[in-house]
């Protein structure tokens, strides 16, 4: 029998993964995956190769695919010309370049009170800002710029289209005032251009994005004419996918890290450290976000020609604490906090503590130090929870498990479902296709909680005594 399902698609900074999702029950039946460079400056064509190579791979005959939306990565800078077609590469969330220019347009606005987030690099208006002051004419020919996800909108239906969660990490959107504030656009390209680029539509919570073109159906091997939805950011999809309520904290564990809570109302954090964005429901999910989180571990294991799952196990069986070796894990400069220039640091190391093992483990612990930060920063706000809700790549095994709850000195929850941001794209196509409010869905096909791992106090104290936690 042929079951009517929806496509959920995450385009990450490595990877696209399409999960197939049943429209009546939730339950996820299949998916597909294909890699992307995992570069910092990437060609957007590559991917909508992905994304043909992924949903072509997760599509059965057995299944009939009615809708889908896309989450991306938050912040790329995609400019595109008047054929539709990517100017140049695109800048990242992860490529530290406009930090000078992030911080030249905070000197000309309060970018914390306009659009709920004081800038830093990552924002896609620090990267048009980059692109004005060094390819003035590249910006010439740019005739529109969106987020990645915005940009594969735009392949699927022919509409520049995005949602307000993602729109609130673009920094020229207000999810405070619910527009494009075109005004603080031009402090990044100037006035004529500000006026004369195309910015995406900015979608509701159960607003389609468009159609599935003939021309992209075609390619991908779906039904032309099928809704897409309005999309949204990673991290918002990702909450959606966990069913994420106010009075939760949650730890998403990727290439980036990311702290977040979802709110009724909008915050701003004057230190730029909470990024005060809309969530993909219609509420709010404040967020702080590492550059560096899991790939600090990969490229140690990688450094000992050790694969990542063996390199995870043998960091797990290390002592907490390393031996006395600390790592400061900023590989590729930092975001939270801000220190774009930062490079890693190794502490401690002597003849004894040299060893493959305890790198590995004081690249764990370094990380988990960060995301304990990035929690202090929401409490800041008044943003707390009993427990940690752990989603990303990272979550799957234990020994980030643990040490987050060893660190953080919270319980970590772990639900079900499985690639969590492909999921709350799923559920936000189904949630259209159905005609329901996708807050409704979120809630009503939140997953079950699968496992609970409890911190170790003692390691905690030990953390503490070291000056790691910035939290007491």
């Amino acid at each position: 029998m042929t079951r009517d399902v929806v496509l959920g698609i995450d385009s990450s900074t490595q990877a696209t993964k399409v999960v197939i999702v049943e429209v009546e029950s939730g339950t996820l039946i299949g998916e597909g995956r294909a890699p992307h460079s995992g570069a910092d400056v990437q060609d957007p064509n590559d991917w909508w190769d992905a994304l043909i190579t992924a949903t072509r791979l997760a599509v059965s005959p057995s299944t009939r695919v009615v809708g889908l939306s896309v989450a991306g990565q938050q912040h790329g800078c995609v400019t595109v010309d008047a054929a539709g077609a990517p100017v140049r590469p695109a800048p990242l969330w992860n490529n530290v370049d406009s930090a000078p220019d992030a911080e030249r347009l905070n000197e000309q606005a309060d970018f914390a009170a306009e659009v709920g987030t004081r800038l830093v690099a990552s924002f896609t208006i620090a990267k048009l800002a980059h692109l004005a002051r060094t390819a003035p004419d590249d910006l010439v020919r740019t005739a529109a710029v969106g987020l990645p996800h915005d940009w594969l909108n735009f392949k699927l239906t022919g509409v520049l289209a995005s949602d307000r969660g993602d729109a609130s990490g673009s920094g020229w959107w207000s999810p405070r005032d619910g527009r494009d504030r075109r005004e603080l656009l031009a402090l990044a390209v100037g006035a004529d251009a500000a006026t004369r680029l195309r910015l995406p539509e900015v979608r509701g919570p159960n607003e389609p994005a468009g159609t599935l073109s003939a021309a992209a159906a075609a390619e991908l091997g779906l039904p032309a004419g099928i809704p897409v939805g309005a999309g949204t950011g990673d991290n918002m999809a990702a909450a959606v996918g966990i069913g994420a309520e106010p009075g939760e904290i949650v730890v998403s564990l990727g290439t980036s890290g990311t702290v977040y809570a979802v709110t009724g109302d909008p915050t701003a954090d004057v230190t730029g450290e909470v990024c005060g964005f809309a969530d993909a429901t219609g509420r709010f999910l404040p967020l702080a976000c590492m550059l560096n989180c899991t790939r600090v571990v990969d490229t140690v294991a990688r450094m000992f020609g050790i694969d990542r799952e063996v390199a995870l196990d043998r960091a797990a069986s290390a002592p907490f604490g390393a031996g006395g070796l600390a790592m400061t894990p900023y590989l590729a400069g930092e975001r939270t906090p801000n220190l774009p220039a930062a490079t890693g640091t190794i502490l401690g190391l002597t003849a004894t503590t040299a060893t493959p093992d305890l790198f590995l483990r004081a690249a764990l612990e370094g990380v988990a130090a960060g995301l304990s930060y990035c929690v202090n920063a929401l409490e800041r706000l008044g943003l707390t929870g009993t427990a940690i809700t752990l989603v990303g790549g990272g979550s799957a095994h234990l020994a980030w498990r643990q040490v987050i709850a060893d660190v953080i000195a919270l319980p970590v929850i772990l639900r079900g479902g499985g690639e969590h941001a492909a999921r709350g794209a799923a559920i936000q196509a189904a949630a259209i296709v159905r005609a329901e409010p996708v807050i409704d869905l979120v809630a009503r096909w939140r997953p079950a909680v699968i496992g609970v791992v409890q911190p170790n106090m003692e390691h905690h104290d030990q953390f503490v005594r070291r000056g790691g936690d910035q939290r007491s």
